[in-house]
């Protein structure tokens, strides 16, 4: 038994009662500090490119490391938690983002800021944010659905509050002591991850076969063996090796089901293509508001607006494409979404007025809105909920790359230009244009599996590559929390 496994059924308490909601408490808590942080980023652009004299390129790799570390880790906290608990693994993910942030206030250059706020901190909040998703699943069976919806409102929160608190500490004491105050304040990721406590299951919750499974490569272990051969013998140390990579990257990064299932295919394609486009707005906005003439506190104030709107429209988004009329059509929604995202950026284009920005964030977090409630809820529709765990390993992986090079290199287009346009000019290219792919294949493929059907109909059982229209709504009162589970958020 590994020690996760022993922490998970150290203390019995009851699940959905009781201490599960001060768990809950928490969760939206560590969300704020973890997911919600990289949002003020922003706010500092200007005043690091002017401490280090860097470029926009150069300055946007910082912010670009944190959130594709934050997105990007989920395997490395996988293994993690089922090593050590979720409870280790959230107070481990505070030290680090505490520790990366009193660090960043000493840095002397920007490529030390890349280390320290960049990977110490992002890697600390994909530890905390991860494992107090996961450890949700262990508390709550019957209310799951409700809990994780209440911890995601902790996101925005986050997206509001972070800017102005950032803007203000950056006119009273600079950029080095905010950082500073920030490591403090992102300590109390580990209180949270004291709150939640390990929890016995209840019997029967998690199956356990009555003997171990047998792993993939054991017989061939075991032929060679009663031949004779050595169990130190290289060639079968070597063969052995080789299994044991090839079932941690199935176990993890589920390539096989990114070439057989085209409808993963798609998305994860069309998603990643997103990406690269996604986070610019993010990055971006602040430093353009303020290049035009708009007060610091103003242009702060922007990025706050989008968090404070997702607040109340994401739980409606969520709520909306869970109506049985959207079953297995939440892929359109979610394209629409955006495709809104896209459009919107264009009024950034016609005018930089803060009336004008102002409509613009109303626009853009309602659309944003669309894509952070639909996002994982597509990925279960095309994805079988035993191996959603895996695939969501590649898709967040493969992400997390278009996250890190977006920003730098829409920065070096801005440093070569410097025109402020080509921000929003790129990121609505990447979010029309991955819009419109994952609209148009899905249709295509949807047709093609209609005529599958139509040819087919005296079989039983559909083409394993079809897009299933059937319901995959989530059977909580059912199914057992996963064992290993990582889920990042937009």
């Amino acid at each position: 038994m590994s020690q996760g496994e022993a922490a998970g059924r150290g203390t019995a308490k009851p699940q959905d009662q009781g201490w599960a909601w001060m768990v809950l408490v928490a969760a939206v808590v560590l969300q704020g500090l973890t997911l919600g942080f990289p949002c003020c980023i922003g706010v500092f652009f200007t005043d690091l490119q002017q401490e280090f004299q860097a470029s926009n390129s150069q300055t946007s790799w910082f912010p670009s490391i944190m959130v594709a570390v934050l997105h990007g880790g989920g395997p490395l906290c996988s293994i993690l938690v089922k090593r050590f608990g979720c409870r280790f693994v959230v107070m481990l993910g505070g030290l680090l983002s505490g520790l990366g942030m009193v660090s960043s206030s000493f840095c002397k250059s920007i490529s030390q800021l890349y280390l320290t706020a960049g990977l110490i901190t992002g890697l600390g909040s994909c530890f905390s944010f991860q494992a107090g998703v996961t450890v949700l699943g262990y508390y709550f069976v019957q209310w799951r659905t409700l809990a994780n919806a209440v911890a995601s409102t902790g996101v925005s929160l986050g997206f509001t509050l972070w800017p102005l608190l950032s803007q203000y500490l950056l006119d009273e004491m600079g950029w080095r002591n905010t950082f500073l105050i920030f490591g403090g304040i992102l300590l109390n990721c580990c209180v949270c991850g004291a709150i939640m406590r390990p929890i016995q299951l209840a019997s029967g919750a998690l199956p356990q076969s009555s003997k171990p499974e047998e792993e993939p490569g054991s017989r061939a272990e075991e032929a060679q063996l009663s031949n004779g051969a050595s169990p130190h013998h290289p060639t079968l140390q070597q063969h052995t090796r080789r299994t044991k990579c090839f079932q941690m990257l199935q176990k993890y990064l589920a390539f096989d089901i990114f070439c057989q299932n085209k409808g993963y295919q798609i998305y994860t394609i069309g998603v990643t293509w997103m990406m690269m486009g996604f986070a610019l707005p993010h990055v971006y906005l602040v430093p353009y508001a303020i290049h035009n003439g708009v007060e610091e506190h103003k242009a702060a104030l922007l990025i706050s607006i989008i968090g404070f709107i997702n607040i109340f429209i994401r739980p409606l988004t969520g709520l909306l494409s869970g109506h049985r009329v959207f079953t297995g059509r939440r892929i359109y929604l979610f394209s629409l979404a955006v495709l809104l995202c896209g459009l919107s950026n264009f009024i950034c284009v016609i005018s930089a007025e803060f009336s004008v920005l102002i409509l613009y964030c109303v626009i853009l977090s309602i659309a944003m809105s669309g894509v952070g409630a639909l996002v994982f809820q597509v990925l279960m529709d095309v994805v079988d909920m035993d191996r959603f765990s895996s695939a969501l390993g590649l898709f967040t992986v493969l992400e997390s790359i278009t996250l890190l090079i977006g920003p730098p290199l829409t920065g070096l287009l801005v440093d070569i230009t410097s025109d402020y346009h080509y921000v929003f000019y790129n990121s609505s290219f990447f979010l029309i244009s991955a819009a419109l792919f994952m609209w148009l294949s899905f249709c295509a493929l949807e047709k093609k599996n209609k005529l599958r059907k139509a040819s087919k109909a005296h079989l039983d059982n559909p083409s394993r590559y079809q897009y299933s229209e059937s319901s995959t709504e989530p059977k909580a009162e059912s199914q057992s929390p996963p064992a290993v589970e990582f889920i990042t958020s937009i």
